[in-house]
């Protein structure tokens, strides 16, 4: 047992990549065996103590704390999550720790949560069913619960990707009559396919009638969905994040949902997450607020799982990872 090379695994993992573990013949691993509660700071600290590779989820602090109560042993790190914003890079750099992740595996699950979300703030779906169980629904109204549809539609993309365009080839079939995106870089051949024109960051705040955000958390896209995009949308159109919490100023878009600037608001990412209870955003109608479960299909997490046991197996045999960050 002593030649088996140790790993902790900081979460209950979905039972493909756990099995792909147990049966590697390679490591010897520990988990915190919890998918609820997350495992203490101070006990990880312990847990991580001359291990070989550390499998962990988003939610883990992977810094300079962690990685010197790990110690010298440590060469590998697999992370079970398209972002790395909870990675300090620079930091694993220096030590030669190999980070691999799984990204492009859940570009439908994302895609077809995303959609959802749209039209469940759209149309209005979480006020309908509140007014359906608590004897709102009386005689028949002209305008109530009306909200607004996608068929003759401009929808904006801001971050022209995988994600991006999956969610486009899934809302075209809903009539949509154009859509445009901004990026950093034009992406001619990735807009070719779903027939999008690049505009402007200002341009895709006035004419979206639909705003998606799909883009990575960068120091520049860093609360860059602020009061002065806000203020350039239109008040019927409807603003939906899947990327990130931090891309948004959160007290910037509630003075805007709250004023009527804009329509509505779907949100799959907050910050913090979880957002606390008490937060103003909850109190508004309009704002549909999910607790960062675009990922969230039994398929696509066992597929990240697999992913990150790979990652973690071939980078302990200093193998190529299948998915590697390049530091």
């Amino acid at each position: 047992m002593s030649s088996l090379q140790r790993v902790y695994v900081t979460r209950q993992i979905p039972p493909d990549g756990l099995k792909i573990l147990q049966e590697s013949g390679r490591v010897q691993f520990e988990l915190w065996d919890s998918d609820d509660v997350p495992i203490p700071r101070a006990e990880l600290l312990q847990k991580v103590n001359g291990v070989d590779a550390l499998l962990c989820v988003l939610t883990e602090k992977i810094d300079a704390e962690l990685l010197d109560a790990a110690g010298p042993n440590l060469k590998v790190l697999s992370t079970m999550s398209v972002g790395f914003d909870h990675l300090n890079l620079e930091e694993l750099k220096k030590r030669g720790i190999r980070v691999g992740y799984t990204p492009d595996v859940l570009t439908d699950s994302v895609a077809e949560l995303t959609v959802a979300l749209l039209l469940a703030t759209s149309r209005r779906l979480i006020e309908a069913t509140h007014e359906a169980k608590t004897g709102g629904w009386g005689t028949w109204r002209t305008l109530w619960l009306c909200g607004h549809e996608l068929a003759n539609s401009t929808v904006g993309i801001f971050g022209l990707g995988r994600i991006g365009i999956a969610i486009a080839e899934r809302l075209a079939p809903f009539k949509v009559k154009r859509f445009i995106y901004t990026d950093v870089v034009q992406r001619p051949e990735l807009a070719s396919q779903i027939n999008a024109e690049f505009v402007s960051m200002d341009e895709l705040a006035k004419q979206s009638d639909f705003l998606a955000m799909c883009c990575a958390l960068t120091p520049e896209t860093k609360e860059i969905c602020n009061k002065d995009l806000f203020s350039k949308m239109k008040n019927t159109s409807i603003f939906i994040n899947t990327s990130r919490g931090g891309v948004v100023n959160q007290e910037d878009l509630y003075e805007a949902l709250s004023s009527g600037q804009i329509a509505g608001a779907g949100l799959d990412v907050t910050v913090p997450e979880p957002l606390p209870t008490s937060h103003p955003l909850f109190t508004l109608k309009n704002c549909v607020i999910l607790p960062h479960i675009a990922s969230a299909s039994y398929t696509t997490r066992n597929v990240m799982s697999s992913l990150a046991a790979n990652n973690l197996l071939l980078g302990l045999r200093g193998e190529p990872m299948i998915k590697e960050l390049n530091l």
